[in-house]
């Protein structure tokens, strides 16, 4: 058996996650890449900037370590979704390289601290006081989350669905095959339902 060692696997798990949100940018317009596709507005940018916004605040402010970034500094108060949209003035690119930035501070935050050192999460109302390792799961979660949403907010722009692009994880490429599928799924439920 190998061993591990849980601040690699965890680290490891995050940058996984971080490339499979990313990746559900590529080949999108710049229309597609910002339209709500949910009626809460959710969108593929909107995601990445989030999620670049939450790995400034947990890597950083948390462990007293802020970064000297404008778009962490948002206006909550007026905008409580101020970091789920892009705005016009944003472009796809800007919004990536802020999220690479993130990486690279959360990165540094991880790289130098142990799984058990203290912080204390200033937008929390209780539990503040966090360690490393309670950080490094919170935000691979969340990120695995939100790379769900942009699976789902994907496939409904242009059917592209997937994993990643060296590795789809799903069963099969035929759209034939996942138009049964989906009827197969579609009868199920009107059954179920008490419909047919």
């Amino acid at each position: 058996m190998t061993s591990s060692d849980p601040k690699t696997d965890l680290h490891r798990y995050l940058r996984y996650a971080r490339e499979a949100v990313l990746w559900k940018l590529d080949g999108v317009s710049e229309y597609d890449v910002r339209r709500p596709m949910t009626p809460t507005g959710t969108n593929l940018l909107g995601l990445v900037k989030h999620l670049g916004t939450i790995e400034f605040g947990y890597f950083g402010d948390t462990f007293g370590r802020p970064a000297d970034e404008p778009l962490t500094k948002l206006d909550f108060e007026a905008d409580p979704t101020a970091d789920m949209w892009a705005t016009v003035d944003e472009s796809r690119e800007d919004i990536i390289a802020f999220y690479h930035r993130a990486w690279a501070h959360a990165d540094a935050t991880i790289d130098a601290l142990d799984l058990t050192t203290e912080g204390s999460v200033p937008w929390w109302t209780k539990d503040r006081v966090v360690t490393l390792h309670r950080i490094l799961v919170h935000v691979t979660t969340e990120t695995n989350r939100h790379a769900g949403h942009a699976d789902i907010v994907r496939e409904l722009i242009d059917g592209a669905a997937g994993l990643l692009p060296h590795n789809d994880n799903m069963p099969t490429g035929d759209p034939a095959w996942w138009q049964n599928y989906r009827a197969t799924l579609e009868n199920t439920a009107k059954q179920a339902a008490g419909l047919e």
